[in-house]
Order: structure tokens, then C-alpha cells, then sequence
């Protein structure tokens, strides 16, 4: 039986991250090519240090000509990016930055299982979901995001000025017969304007937002606060500490709280099963638990490259479902078609919605009009109870 009474603790970074401008960086890349022709082929790396970004990989389109033309506006996207993230540093500036563009035609020895509808590689993808939040998403990482995206918000609305884009937080939860009840630890460490403010200063610009996002309740004359716990975070961003893509693989999807595949999401096209299959297997264990039929879901998909059909489809509901989980596994793939053309398909992934992916969760946002985070939807709950069997 799983435990009911426990502590458990999750991460974010904001989108001033150094990992996190790079993985913004690798999927508007992404998104350009995208908009340019819907099947582009792109796996793109972003690498991120003082005064310099350099972006590799690979990238492929069905005209060559339009290819070299498309390669020329990295340099633009890169800067734009680092504008729209807000640094204007010394020695991190939107405009002065030098920028490397190392990007290159796909192999075809790659191309070739993709284009027979293939996987783009073999690998392991987890979904998950639970009903600890209206988003179904667990808890600590929901919160932990919500209270960057909300100072993010503060910061570029001009009601926080002396904040800057580099931040980090921690939310340490405690739970009571399986819910979330307390804040028992709340670290946020952020950038900041000047030497001179302290701690109590940046706490005191924080903490009307930070209580603004958390449940009511939550936070109790226990709850230990830890902002800025080192004291002066004025020097931040890649000047601060280089940042590469796809090293916050765990903020990206559920802090802890379930499983994770062996692969990144950011600037990864959706013929890349790291990326399109997550995003299945996170779509079907949120309709899973909409439907009912479990209160906790985690789901593992397995692919091999080249091969169409997925490998193996795991589900387990810890103790929680109303239904036998191998009732469960027969009735997902009755539902959809988890080969990469049936994902990409089902979930319209073929469309440049992927910057906005890039910081604060790919999951537990709401699904978009334009077909952003459409993986969020729950329109599968009523297949599933007829599946169900």
C-alpha cells in the first residue's frame, strides 16, 4: 500500500535560466522551421556563456534552397529570444551577444527510418497524472511553476522592476491521506537589481505574489521561507553560469513525482518520439484519470527507430484504478494510434507552438486555440470508458 502521510519536494527554473534560454532558443528554432513547412525536420542544441550562444544540430526541409535561406535567421531568432526573456546585461545583452550558428542538413541515415513513418529512435517515454490538482498535475511541480511564471508576469509588467529573469524555486509539501495540505519549506532564490538589497527586501517584493498563486491555507506559521538564502543575486543568466538545452528534463515534466524517458523535449521536431510520444503518453494518463477510471496514472511507451507501432504499453494506476490495468493498456490503443504519424496526426504536433513550451512545464497548461499544449485536452475520457473492458 502507498504511503498516505509524507513530505515531498519539487523544483523550477524560470525562463532566465541558463538551461532554460537555451532550451528557448533550440524550440523557436524549431518553430520557424515549422512554420516554414510542417514536416521540417529539426533537432537543435543551444549552448549558452558569457556574452555568446552557440547553436548546432540538425535540420532538414524539403527545398535546399529555402534550407540556406532559413539557416541565415538564427541569428535573429536568438536575439529575440534573449530580448523577449529580458537580459540586458553586460555581459549578457540581446544585442551584443555573439552568436555561432553550427547548424547542418539532417543525416540521412536518420531521415531514412522517419520517412517510412518510423520512430526517430528508439527510447522509453512516461506519462503521468493524478488528482491532486484541477490541472492533474502533482502538486509541488504545479506550484513551484506557478510561482515563477507569476513573478515572471510581475517582472515584465513593470509592477516588479527590480527583479530580474534568472530564478529558481522550491516547494516542500506535506501530505495528509494522500493530499497536499502544507508548504512545509519554500525556497526561491532570484536575480535582482541592486548590491545592496537583502534577503527581507527580495521577500518582501515576493511574497504578495507568491501567496497570491498558492492555495489558500498552504501557507501556516510553520512554513520555513528561504528567498535568497545566500544573500546578493545580482550577476545571473548564462553570465552567470552556462546553460545548455535539455538539462531541466525533471521541471519539464512532473519533478519527481513519476517517471522520465531517456530523452529532452526542447528543439526536437515531433517525428522525435522523445518528444511526440511524452506528450501521447502524458495525454493519455490525464483522460484516464478524467474519465474515472483511476485517481493516479502512469503510463510508459516503448519504441524502436524506424519501427511504426509502439514496442510495449505500460500502465499502472498505484492501487487507485476502478479497472484492471491490463483493461486499461488494450483500451489506449484502441483509442489511438500511438505510431509517430498517428501521434503527430491525433495531437496536430506538425505547427510552431513549441517556445512557449520551453519554461514553466510542458504539462498542466491549458490547451490553446492555436493547438498549443493540445496534449492537455481530456476529449478521450468518453472512448476510454467505452474501451474500457
Amino acid at each position: 500500500m502507498s504511503r498516505k502521510n509524507y513530505v515531498f519536494t519539487s523544483e523550477s527554473v524560470s525562463e532566465g535560466h541558463p538551461d532554460k534560454v537555451c532550451d528557448r532558443i533550440s524550440d523557436a528554432v524549431l518553430d520557424a522551421f515549422l512554420a516554414e513547412e510542417p514536416h521540417a525536420r529539426v533537432a537543435c542544441e543551444t549552448f549558452a556563456t558569457t556574452n555568446r550562444v552557440v547553436v548546432g544540430g540538425e535540420v532538414g526541409l524539403s527545398d535546399a534552397v529555402r534550407l540556406s535561406e532559413y539557416m541565415g535567421k538564427v541569428d535573429g531568432i536568438v536575439r529575440d529570444c534573449v530580448k523577449d526573456i529580458g537580459y540586458e546585461q553586460d555581459e549578457f545583452h540581446w544585442d551584443t551577444i555573439e552568436v555561432a550558428n553550427y547548424l547542418h542538413r539532417q543525416s540521412a541515415h536518420i531521415a531514412q527510418g522517419v520517412d517510412r513513418d518510423g520512430a526517430g529512435d528508439q527510447g522509453i517515454m512516461f506519462g503521468y497524472a493524478v488528482t491532486e490538482t484541477p490541472e492533474l498535475m502533482p502538486a509541488p511541480i504545479h506550484y513551484a511553476h506557478a510561482i515563477l511564471h507569476r513573478l515572471a508576469a510581475a517582472r515584465k509588467s513593470g509592477d516588479a522592476p527590480d527583479l530580474r529573469p534568472d530564478a529558481k524555486s522550491q516547494l516542500t509539501l506535506r501530505y495528509e491521506d494522500g493530499k497536499p495540505v502544507e508548504v512545509m519549506q519554500l525556497v526561491l532564490s532570484t536575480q535582482h537589481a541592486h548590491e545592496h538589497q537583502t534577503s527581507d527586501d527580495i521577500r518582501a517584493i515576493v511574497e504578495p505574489y507568491i501567496r497570491e498563486v498558492l492555495p489558500s491555507g498552504w501557507l501556516t506559521e510553520k512554513t520555513e521561507w528561504w528567498v535568497n538564502p545566500t544573500g546578493t543575486f545580482v550577476i545571473g543568466g548564462p553570465d552567470g553560469d552556462a546553460g545548455l538545452t535539455g538539462r531541466k528534463i525533471i521541471v519539464d515534466t512532473y519533478g519527481g513525482a513519476a517517471p522520465h524517458g531517456g530523452g529532452a523535449f526542447s528543439g526536437k521536431d515531433p517525428t522525435k518520439v522523445d518528444r511526440s510520444a511524452a506528450y501521447a503518453a502524458r495525454y493519455l494518463a490525464k483522460n484516464v484519470v478524467a474519465s474515472g477510471a483511476a485517481e493516479r496514472c502512469t503510463i510508459q511507451l516503448s519504441y524502436a527507430i524506424g519501427v511504426a507501432k509502439p514496442l510495449s504499453i505500460y500502465v499502472d494506476t498505484h492501487g487507485t484504478g476502478e479497472v484492471e490495468e491490463e483493461a486499461i493498456e488494450r483500451a489506449l490503443a484502441e483509442v489511438m494510434d500511438l505510431t509517430p504519424r498517428g501521434i503527430r496526426t491525433h495531437l496536430d504536433l506538425n505547427r510552431p507552438i513549441y517556445a512557449r513550451t520551453a519554461a514553466y512545464g510542458h504539462f498542466g497548461r491549458p490547451p490553446e486555440n492555436d493547438g498549443g499544449f493540445s496534449w492537455e485536452r481530456t476529449d478521450l475520457t468518453e472512448a476510454l470508458k467505452k474501451a474500457i473492458r
